[in-house]
């Protein structure tokens, strides 16, 4: 931007000088030219004066040579009828053109012009009185003055763009903070401020930004207080749930129903501790992925044994460190493992494929129909809430990947998070046999 304001005002200036400094230029070679031929004319004048007394030769030929025209060999005087006194430069039809006309003219001469001045002798003859001007006289002085118009055009055109630069950088610079701000602020920052800087309509573009951040910011301190809110009315009902499931006698079920309600509370305490933090107390924090993904199988593999469906964990090997909370990495987690217990049969065998390329879960249900439309927020074709997906995405957007929806190689639905291009196999450390080459099929 400050370089197109530059080469605007560099355009202006040099069309404003060149419509200055042309005319001028112009006009100073006719001066030279006028100036020069009026010289001309006044020492034509001077000889004809010492016609006007006598005409004798040898007098004439003492006169030429005391010009200034004369002695440079520039003045010649044309009696009739005799060889012209001085050095000429014209041809006899020019000077005998001009003799009958009996009026002053410019005749062409090699390299310049010559003045012709026609003057009548007492005895009624005509003399012709001629003065040459060479063209370097005729351009006298042309040169120097074109070089000045030609450096003040230059200073003009500088100094406008100095100026237009100067007042250019103070624009550009009250643009690029208001555009760092709103890149901070749409990065998550919500303490991104403009400084109103610049011309009017910049700062109160600031001004605005500044209040839009702060109404944005007071809005999600609200809905923060709201998810907290909401989060602490649900410990009511989990504390009936809890005290059921307590009395509930010994055995898987009951054994299940229990660790899911610690696991409620754990997840309540949390999404509490979070909104209340804030966008800016979770950055920083990050999670290992194989680390939650044990801990979630570990719950979810009591459920798939009750289904009879036949499982397996392939990858692991090495830690995979994730840029988001522990509690977030759970939620998606369990997004993707709930996927396949809410949307395929019972029996139906998954598999999950876990590296530092990324985490896949695969199933052998009837898949998904629609994958564009199954990642819309709020979107669901198989009567959920259609978040479970969206919670996934906004993962793997965070920690810099992409949610992947496809054709399992088991023939139902692939969900993953996929942080990098992947050309080889994890090695295999699942339970159940039947299942190999995860990353087939990507």
């Amino acid at each position: 931007m400050r370089w197109a304001l530059n080469r605007l005002a560099i355009a202006i200036t040099s069309m404003v000088a060149l419509a200055f400094l042309v005319p001028l230029a112009i006009a100073t070679g006719q001066i030279a030219r006028d100036r020069a031929v009026s010289e001309a004319r006044q020492q034509a004048t001077a000889l004809v004066t010492v016609l006007g007394m006598d005409a004798d030769p040898m007098l004439l030929t003492n006169a030429v040579a005391s010009t200034t025209a004369g002695s440079a060999g520039r003045l010649a005087v044309h009696l009739p009828d005799s060889v012209p006194i001085g050095s000429t430069h014209v041809t006899g039809a020019q000077v005998r053109s001009a003799a009958q006309d009996r009026r002053s003219v410019l005749a062409p001469a090699d390299d310049g012009v010559a003045y012709l001045q026609p003057t009548v002798l007492a005895d009624g003859r005509t003399v012709i009185v001629e003065v040459y001007v060479p063209e370097a006289e005729l351009r006298r002085g042309v040169g120097t003055a074109w070089f000045v118009l030609g450096g003040l055009a230059i200073v003009l055109v500088a100094g406008s763009t100095l100026l237009a630069d100067r007042l250019g950088g103070r624009l550009v610079r009250a643009t690029r903070d208001l555009s760092t701000s709103a890149r901070r602020l749409g990065g998550g920052d919500l303490t991104a401020r403009a400084e109103p800087n610049g011309p009017r309509e910049l700062q109160d573009a600031a001004r605005s930004f500044n209040a839009m951040a702060d109404d944005l910011r007071l809005l999600m301190n609200r809905e923060r207080e709201l998810a907290a809110d909401l989060s602490h009315r649900l410990r009511t009902p989990l504390t009936a749930l809890r005290l059921d499931a307590e009395a509930m006698p010994p055995g898987p079920i009951g054994e299940r129903m229990r660790q899911a309600c610690d696991l409620l509370d754990e997840e309540l305490d949390s999404i509490i501790r979070g909104v209340r933090r804030g966008t800016d107390g979770r950055d920083g924090q990050s999670a290992d992925l194989v680390e939650v993904l044990a801990d979630r199988l570990a719950f979810w593999s009591v459920l798939a044994e009750d289904q009879e469906r036949p499982w397996e964990v392939t990858g692991g090997d090495v830690p995979v460190i994730l840029p988001m909370p522990r509690s977030e990495l759970i939620l998606v987690v369990d997004a993707m493992l709930g996927n396949v217990f809410s949307h395929t049969p019972d029996g139906a065998a998954f598999r999950v494929s876990v590296s530092p390329d990324g985490l896949l879960v695969d199933d052998a249900g009837p898949g998904i129909a629609d994958p564009t439309r199954a990642v819309q927020r709020g979107v669901s074709a198989a009567g959920s809430t259609g978040l479970g997906l969206d919670i996934v995405r906004r993962a793997a957007e965070t920690s810099g990947g992409h949610l992947v929806v496809t054709r399992s190689p088991l023939g139902g639905a692939r969900v993953g998070i996929l942080l990098r291009p992947v050309d080889h196999a994890p090695e295999r450390l699942g339970s159940s046999p039947g299942f190999h080459d995860p990353f087939r099929s990507r």
